[in-house]
């Protein structure tokens, strides 16, 4: 079991689920009453929360099934899908209070601002103390993509706050949607960030963190290896890389040697554990042409040998 699907990330789901839940409720009433965008913002803000929450806590349960005959991966990318999930819905909040705030804008709408302040004072306290379990499960991208959406939280809390204060001593109604407005844009930075990153998980792309040419450059400079060719790199889940690649070799017997050395490099250099190679012998296949990772110059493809990793 990785760390990031341990029972501390449970725990820390589970008790920001239960906080979130109890106050979202909580938040629309007094919103509702109150007639403030900001704090029914905010409740939205709670209400999508739960729902990520629980959802966080399904993937992480899920995650932990061993691999299967049918998923020989294990199931460590329902955390990733989870977090994909949750992004677009926060992309949905994000536009949906966007449009209420310009409505409002246009058409001033009275606000309780006494009320206002309270709940929102109240909301903030439950926010922190979200954000603070969730930040000691931060090695999860679960826990990260719940994390956005307790910040989102705290910042509408912080704005309610604002417009509740302003509205008291002002009255000036529009600081309400435009503190909605403004607290839309912070969170969107965020959830792009998150979407890029679990659908760059999703779709195999090479983890950010790595340098395919580095990598590429690596295994070519091995003893007794001519060239790199079909090389992959992607994420088996959110935290643990995978690689498989073509090796050419000008001697296979020394195939062992080279393997060894080469799954030594990899973990020690790029952290990469789950690796196959395959070792390509020096026989020639006309027709068929190899552009190698490594800066030597193109060669005929080699056959394929019979003794795959």
């Amino acid at each position: 079991m990785t760390a990031a699907n341990g029972p501390g990330v449970r725990r820390a789901l589970l008790l920001a689920l239960l906080l979130t839940a109890g106050f979202a409720l909580v938040e629309a009433i007094g919103g509702w009453m109150a007639g403030s965008l900001a704090l029914l913002s905010d409740a939205g803000h709670m209400v999508t929360d739960a729902a990520a929450l629980g959802l966080a806590l399904f993937a992480n349960a899920i995650g932990r099934r061993p691999p299967s005959q049918r998923a020989s991966y294990g199931y460590g990318r329902a955390e990733v899908l989870a977090a994909f999930v949750n992004a677009i819905v926060m992309l949905a909040v994000v536009a949906a209070i966007a449009i209420e705030a310009v409505r409002r804008l246009l058409a001033p709408t009275p606000v309780a601002g006494g009320m206002v302040l309270g709940i929102a004072i109240a909301g903030l306290t439950i926010n922190v103390a979200c954000a603070w379990l969730l930040s000691r499960a931060s090695g999860s991208l679960n826990a990260r993509g719940a994390m956005i959406h307790v910040l989102g939280d705290l910042l509408g809390s912080l704005a309610a706050i604002i417009a509740g204060g302003v509205i008291v001593a002002t009255g000036w109604m529009p600081i309400d949607p435009i503190l909605s407005m403004v607290v839309s844009l912070l969170i969107l930075r965020s959830t792009v960030q998150l979407l890029k990153q679990s659908a760059g998980v999703l779709m195999e792309g090479v983890p950010a963190h790595l340098d395919y040419n580095a990598i590429g450059n690596a295994l070519a400079r091995l003893p007794g290896v001519t060239g790199v060719h079909d090389l992959h790199v992607w994420n088996m889940t959110a935290e643990r890389a995978a690689l498989s690649a073509h090796i050419a070799m000008a001697d296979g017997s020394a195939w062992p040697q080279t393997l060894a050395g080469a799954q030594r490099m990899l973990a020690q250099e790029f952290a990469i554990l789950h690796v196959t190679l395959q070792p390509d012998w020096p026989a020639l296949q006309p027709g068929r042409k190899v552009i190698p990772v490594s800066a030597l110059e193109s060669v005929a493809a080699p056959v394929s040998g019979n003794r795959p990793h």
